[in-house]
């Protein structure tokens, strides 16, 4: 789904760095201290804080802020968080799936829904989205990580199922490699990979869409207005999309 990681791009370009930022360590450090919470607080025995710090420190979130949200859960104060997948339709029929963290269920359902309307979209039943999407884990590693070929042998050899390389545009898209996996396999094969090519960019629980929608300027600029509001909620944790964007399209969206 090359519009995501093409979309992320944009928008720091757009000078939204500092916001993104302060939302992205915020939403990691609330993931960290609910993993921590419901498992042991050390992360090599706990796999899902592990790879919550693995993903926190791979998006430079300071030290000090991974500690704390640790100290947290184990000091006891932490807040009582639910887990809610939210799933609805944006422009042009493209399935959304929305992942939040809430101590108000109703207050983050109210939100959720107000924002699918004003930005051309409606919030669904759950599992009226979800049967076009698999729930896969994900590793990025930079091109200059090796070639197609290299990342193609250490995937295999570490028991991952298929890889995606995108070359990038030139600019301040320099390219990845994409790793899938089985989502229960994640901690084993970004193991594996870190073993054979080092630290990776991105290693994290994604919903991956089966099936994808082609949308045209018009329909592209609705859905990022949707995603950007979305994803400015406090509560809202991830936003993943079924669309895709032909370059040309991007290109318009990222010049205005």
């Amino acid at each position: 789904m090359a519009g995501h990681s093409k979309w992320a791009n944009i928008q720091h370009r757009k000078g939204r760095q500092d916001k993104i930022r302060a939302k992205l360590f915020s939403k990691m450090a609330k993931e960290i201290t609910v993993a921590a919470k419901m498992g042991d607080p050390d992360p090599e025995k706990n796999p899902r804080l592990r790879l919550a710090v693995k993903e926190a420190k791979s998006n430079s979130v300071p030290k000090d802020v991974i500690e704390r949200a640790i100290s947290k859960a184990t000091g006891g104060d932490a807040e009582n968080y639910d887990e809610i997948r939210y799933e609805g339709y944006g422009p042009n029929g493209v399935a959304v799936i929305v992942e939040a963290m809430t101590d108000n269920k109703n207050r983050t359902a109210s939100t959720v829904r107000s924002t699918f309307s004003k930005n051309g979209g409606n919030l669904g039943e759950t599992g009226s989205v979800g049967f076009m999407f698999e729930r896969k884990g994900q590793v990025t590693y930079p091109l200059s990580a090796g070639d197609a070929d290299t990342i193609m042998m250490a995937a295999i050899e570490a028991g991952a199922e298929d890889v995606e390389t995108n070359e990038g545009d030139g600019d301040e898209d320099q390219g990845q490699h994409l790793i899938w996996c089985a989502d229960t396999d994640l901690n084993e094969v970004s193991n594996a990979l870190e073993t054979d090519l080092g630290e990776s960019e991105s290693t994290k629980l994604v919903w991956r869409p089966t099936t994808t929608t082609e949308l045209g300027l018009e329909d592209a600029q609705k859905l990022m207005r949707l995603i950007e509001a979305l994803e400015d909620d406090d509560d809202v944790q991830n936003v993943t999309a079924n669309f895709e964007i032909s370059d040309e399209v991007m290109a318009q969206l990222g010049a205005e």
